[in-house]
């Protein structure tokens, strides 16, 4: 079922550089801020979306190393467990703003999570 594992790296990267490349315009959103205010939003989105791509590019190297031991089966588990975390927060944070690709979070992050559960563990 590696086709899965493709398949969630890939969808958890690109959400991962997307985040990034939205990074200004998000911080632009919020119009005028301190200079520590936009700091930390530009941190955050930066970071979420390195913490993305990095997760994305941690089942494609697990998955093309071997999916079949005990230590790909521990990344798997890392991944599924970090992207359901970040589900739960954008369910309760992201989700109730208006502005769709925020509303998305969590359902990208759980479908990654699901498409990596099914594809580590079936």
């Amino acid at each position: 079922m590696d086709v899965l594992l493709y398949i969630a790296a890939a969808l958890t990267a690109v959400w991962g550089i997307a985040h990034l490349f939205a990074t200004r315009g998000v911080v632009a959103g919020f119009g005028e801020l301190s200079a520590d205010n936009r700091r930390i939003i530009t941190m955050e989105w930066i970071v979420e979306g390195v913490a993305l791509l990095a997760l994305g590019v941690l089942v494609g190297a697990v998955t093309i190393a071997g999916s079949g031991g005990a230590a790909a089966s521990a990344a798997y588990a890392v991944a599924v467990a970090t992207l359901l975390a970040l589900a739960v927060v954008s369910l309760f944070t992201g989700f109730h703003i208006a502005f769709l690709p925020f509303r998305l979070c969590p359902f990208i992050f759980t479908a990654s999570a699901v498409l990596i559960g099914l594809g580590a563990w079936l």
